[in-house]
């Protein structure tokens, strides 16, 4: 059915300091991940799924390990999620996702990185509802019928499959995003899954174009820049110039 998503774009990061910012938001949500789910990846599926997603995106394993250490210490900082949407140049949907110790600061943070972009932060609620939650898994294969049979049994509540180009992706509400995998595994062995996270998919897509692409360029920039920033989703659909 073709619907488009980003993938995380820290995974391009090329320079030492990209790097590094990449790895530390890895050991924040996998400390935070550990925390309220455990420390054993065998009982935590969704620290699982981090951690193997970590570690395509290159994250050493002293990262990884100093911050289950951490979660299983039970100190340190006290990160909370916190949740910001607008509206970005040319009106596009913008959620962003953050872990913060400090709310106050994140949200100050966050608000001056669209205000410098000439975006508006809107209240709770404001755009996430032209968004749907979801779980993203992919991988080689071309068994529609299998994957949908193996995903039914196990009860879970598929919103969509794709299969194209020798790759299944499967869509699920984000709150299946565990019974799903571990429905996948059990039917299909130890699958190597190119995609593997949970995403905010927009419903319908904003056209960007002139002088607002670079500025929703800078946006996406400024927000990539803050540590507190975990994600970044939009709407935004880039036209190309002829």
């Amino acid at each position: 059915m073709g619907r488009a998503f980003q993938n995380r774009k820290e995974s391009m990061a090329k320079t030492a300091a990209a790097k590094t910012k990449v790895y530390s938001k890895y050991g924040r949500e996998i400390y935070v991940c550990a925390k309220a789910g455990g420390v054993d990846p065998n009982g935590n599926l969704a620290l699982r799924g981090l951690i193997d997603r970590a570690k395509k995106d290159q994250v050493p394993s002293h990262v990884i390990d100093k911050a289950l250490d951490k979660a299983k210490g039970g100190g340190g900082e006290d990160f909370s999620p916190a949740r910001y949407e607008g509206f970005g140049p040319g009106n596009c949907m913008v959620i962003v996702e953050c872990l913060t110790d400090n709310p106050n600061r994140t949200f100050g943070d966050v608000r001056m990185c669209f205000t410098k972009t000439k975006s508006k932060i809107g209240t709770p609620g404001s755009v996430s509802h032209m968004f749907d939650h979801s779980a993203i898994l992919a991988f080689n294969g071309d068994d529609e019928e299998a994957t949908l049979e193996a995903l039914m049994e196990a009860d879970v509540d598929v919103t969509d499959i794709e299969n194209e180009d020798g790759r299944i992706t499967v869509f699920a509400p984000h709150t299946e995003y565990a019974k799903a995998k571990q429905a996948l595994t059990d039917a299909f062995g130890d699958i190597d899954f190119e995609i593997d996270e949970i995403q905010f998919l927009p419903q319908t897509t904003t056209p960007i174009s002139g002088d607002d692409v670079a500025l929703f360029e800078k946006l996406l920039d400024m927000l990539n820049e803050l540590d507190d920033v975990q994600n970044v989703y939009h709407s935004a659909e880039i036209e190309e110039t002829a």
